[in-house]
């Protein structure tokens, strides 16, 4: 099984890399997100439990997301690995996954984080802001703030990867092309 964390800031290009890995490889993705959504709309214990968190602003609980992750892992046995997408954002939240996937007999594999420089994240998001009708992605001020959000957060799980050497970088400027190219000699060279 090969487990992979791809991060990024918002606007580096992890969702479109996300469906080539994915398919390229036969990995389940795991996102956080969707994970939340769907355990409210089976009405799942977990389920209810974080929609009353959620209902009243509250962040729900690491254990409440780890148990979902091991439900989905348990729920996919024939996965040939997991692509976890926007989980682990602390290092409370990358031990707790690692212990769960000890526990499961896996590991996280490989930790990549695609790099593009903040101009071109602005440029990028501004532009998805015509027509993703997001508007988080129309004004540049947001867009800065979510990006330095995300360094000030995720620098600290990369370098909870690093000590496992697990930890690498890949540029995420260039064509859709190159970027994958770059990642798939990455993920196999840890495979």
């Amino acid at each position: 099984m090969f487990n992979l964390i791809l991060f990024g800031p918002p606007g580096s290009g992890k969702g479109t890399q996300s469906e080539r890995l994915i398919s390229k490889y036969g990995l389940k993705h795991l996102s956080t997100g969707d994970l939340l959504r769907s355990e409210i709309a089976a009405q799942t214990a977990l389920g209810m439990e974080a929609k009353k968190l959620m209902d009243k602003g509250q962040l729900v609980p690491d254990e409440v997301v780890i148990g979902m992750i091991s439900t989905a892992l348990d729920n996919n046995p024939q996965a040939k690995g997991f692509l976890f997408d926007g989980f682990p954002r602390t290092t409370a939240q990358a031990e707790g996954l690692d212990k769960l996937l000890k526990l499961k007999g896996t590991q996280i594999n490989a930790f990549i984080s695609l790099v593009v420089s903040e101009e071109e994240l602005v440029k990028r998001l501004l532009n998805r802001g015509l027509t993703s009708g997001r508007s988080d992605d129309t004004n540049e001020d947001v867009i800065r703030a979510r990006i330095t959000e995300y360094k000030n957060k995720t620098s600290i799980v990369a370098d909870y990867y690093k000590q496992f050497d697990k930890f690498t970088e890949v540029k995420g400027e260039g064509s859709i092309d190159d970027i994958f190219n770059a990642l798939c000699k990455e993920i196999d060279s840890h495979m």
